[in-house]
């Protein structure tokens, strides 16, 4: 049987109709998406399934998230009992390593994340806040430039290391917009300001962190499975050492590339589970080894066969 990693997707995965083909066929699926309703007081069928604008907010992006990628382990977990040699998510898809590592259980994960979303709201909140993607530069250019425009006033600062030639910035918007010449004179193929209002991994949420806190004391367990951190790119298995990676995780930029380049060679393959195949292409473009995506009950199964091959 091989050896294998979890992984989970963050932000930008959301669809409408995400979690339907289990929702059909999987009383688990059901339960879990009947029970999250419940607990938030949102009708996640229609936030699922339905045409809406909500999904598309964080504070319900995030929850949305976080309950597809736990229904499609729950499901693989019915089905296939194999333990992994570690967890990772991106981003909010930390959130979700954290519920397959028995970290924290998903109902409480789900108020969590609605609650994080909120609180990353508030803290941009009039701030003209925002994010950048950029293509096509060298991680050290990138940050120089970002260093020299932060002690010329401009606040911007890298948010999310996706994979070489591609990082995502955040921090206020017009600094951003103004910034979008420079990059390209650098020599980046795009620079584009994305459609958001949030700017996340980045200094402008210090005030959610102190906000997130006491949710995270409350939720997380004492010992879990072992999840890589998006801030250290180190393991970690204890409430602790969660509490604290999980709040700095707010202001800090996700080292996701950095993180798959250092566990790729513990394992045989990655599992992403959740809507889409945001991680298995960046997978793809930063290490050789296999990344497989349980999204619906299909590819469940074709998972399943390739752990026994």
């Amino acid at each position: 049987m091989k050896k294998v990693a979890f992984i989970f997707p963050g932000q930008g995965s959301q669809k409408i109709g995400m979690g339907k083909d289990f929702f059909e066929n999987s009383d688990i699926a059901k339960d879990m998406i009947r029970k999250a309703s419940d607990r938030l007081g949102i009708n996640f069928e229609e936030l699922l399934f339905e045409e809406n604008e909500n999904l598309g907010k964080t504070e319900y992006t995030q929850p949305a998230i976080l309950l597809v990628s736990a229904i499609a382990y729950e499901i693989f977990k019915d089905k296939c009992d194999i333990k992994p040699e570690f967890l990772l998510g991106h981003s909010l898809g930390e959130f979700s390593a954290l519920v397959a590592a028995g970290a924290i259980d998903y109902l409480d994960a789900i108020e969590l994340v609605h609650k994080r979303g909120l609180f990353m709201n508030e803290a941009c909140f009039g701030g003209n806040a925002g994010m950048m993607a950029l293509v096509g530069l060298e991680d050290s250019k990138v940050e120089f430039i970002c260093t020299e425009q932060r002690e010329n006033g401009k606040k911007v600062w890298p948010a999310n290391y996706n994979m070489d030639g591609q990082l995502v910035l955040a921090g206020i918007k017009s600094d951003l917009e103004s910034l979008v010449e420079t990059f390209t004179t650098a020599g980046a193929k795009r620079a584009i300001v994305l459609d958001m209002s949030v700017a996340s991994h980045c200094e402008l949420l210090t005030s959610a962190v102190e906000n997130l806190r006491p949710y995270l004391e409350e939720y997380i367990k004492d010992e879990f499975l072992p999840v890589v951190s998006n801030v250290s790119t180190e393991i970690y298995t204890t409430k602790e050492e969660a509490i604290e990676l999980l709040a700095s995780q707010l202001t800090s930029p996700v080292k996701y590339k950095q993180s798959i380049e250092k566990f790729a060679s513990k394992i045989d393959l990655f599992i992403e589970f959740g809507n889409g195949v945001v991680l298995k292409g960046l997978n793809r473009k930063i290490v050789k080894v296999p990344t497989s995506n349980i999204s619906d009950m299909s590819s469940l199964e074709k998972v399943i066969g390739e752990i026994n091959e």
